[in-house]
């Protein structure tokens, strides 16, 4: 065929506008106080959560470090990445026994993993703030799957539901459970289940058990209590589908969370759009990022799509 100038320029337009109908957010939080990203580079990032300040992997910062090299040197625990995705913290001053952030009514213990995570995701703070303000003067019953530490299940909780909290984990269950407990919550209506994922929801299901508001944040690889394997291309748009019969008859909303880098916001946005598609009300779609205080970079984090109810 013979290339028409014109005809490329009318395809442009069209992929822009359906760009513009599916446009991108960029969600950054601004009120931490105990927590900060003090710089990132050299595919790292320097932190301080609270007044402890580490240094950890972070595959997306491939940019130059702003910071002086002696800020760096200041990290007093370093984690040293391994062959695998395994690693070791080189620490210089071991962190405090009662190691801990406070963001408003939310406490989170905090301790070095294996796997580089201290126990809380500070981007998620914006996700705290907008699923509150969708619970608050409705009587609302959440479910959050790979529910981690349970920062969303605090938030939601605060503002007043009943939260399922899943994880396949028992060793972060009872994490979660810490985290409630030091912010005020053990009165909290508050379920904690340990279990796999898909499974739980196929069992409400058939248990005829509905949800007003959802919180998904899986992985990209990982296994359930019985060696179930999760691998999020493959196994979220199933779960979604799984999740449709137990969607309360008027949902207040639906938040999907993912960290991996192979993903666009724009997928996560599609299946949402799937599972939503019979429902009143509007999505957003795009990255949770952090702001480095030194030169107010921003540093990507993951990417969300959600909806809420018209």
């Amino acid at each position: 065929s013979v290339f028409s100038p014109s005809r490329a320029v009318n395809r442009i337009v069209w992929v822009y506008n359906l760009y513009m109908q599916n446009s991108i957010t960029v969600l950054t939080p601004t009120d931490w106080t105990d927590y900060e990203l003090i710089d990132s580079g050299n595919g790292a990032k320097l932190e301080r959560f609270g007044a402890y300040i580490i240094a950890r992997p972070d595959p997306r910062a491939i940019w130059q470090r702003r910071a002086p090299a002696e800020t760096w040197e200041n990290a007093q625990a370093t984690f040293v990445r391994g062959i695998n995705d395994d690693g070791h913290w080189d620490i210089k001053n071991a962190p405090p026994s009662d190691w801990s952030v406070r963001y408003h009514d939310l406490v989170f213990t905090l301790k070095p993993t294996s796997f580089k995570h201290v126990g809380v995701f500070p981007e998620q703070a914006v996700n705290w703030a907008w699923m509150q303000d969708r619970i608050i003067g409705h009587k609302a019953k959440v479910l959050n799957l790979f529910a981690y530490t349970g920062g969303a299940t605090m938030a939601a909780a605060i503002a007043g539901a009943e939260v399922t909290h899943v994880d396949s984990a028992k060793s972060t269950i009872e994490w979660a459970k810490q985290n409630a407990a030091a912010s005020g919550l053990s009165g909290a209506s508050i379920r904690w289940i340990n279990d796999d994922a898909n499974k739980f929801v196929q069992r409400e299901a058939r248990r005829g058990n509905t949800y007003d508001g959802f919180i998904l944040d899986p992985p990209r690889f990982g296994r359930g209590p019985k060696g179930e394997v999760w691998k999020i291309e493959e196994n979220l748009p199933p779960l979604l589908a799984a999740i449709r019969p137990i969607l309360a008859h008027q949902p207040l909303f639906i938040l999907i969370n993912a960290y991996t880098a192979d993903l666009s916001s724009i997928v996560i946005s599609h299946l949402l759009a799937d599972l939503t598609r019979t429902l009143h009300g509007t999505s957003t779609a795009g990255e949770l990022v952090l702001t480095d205080t030194t030169s107010g970079r921003l540093l990507p984090n993951g990417i969300f799509a959600r909806w809420q109810a018209s």
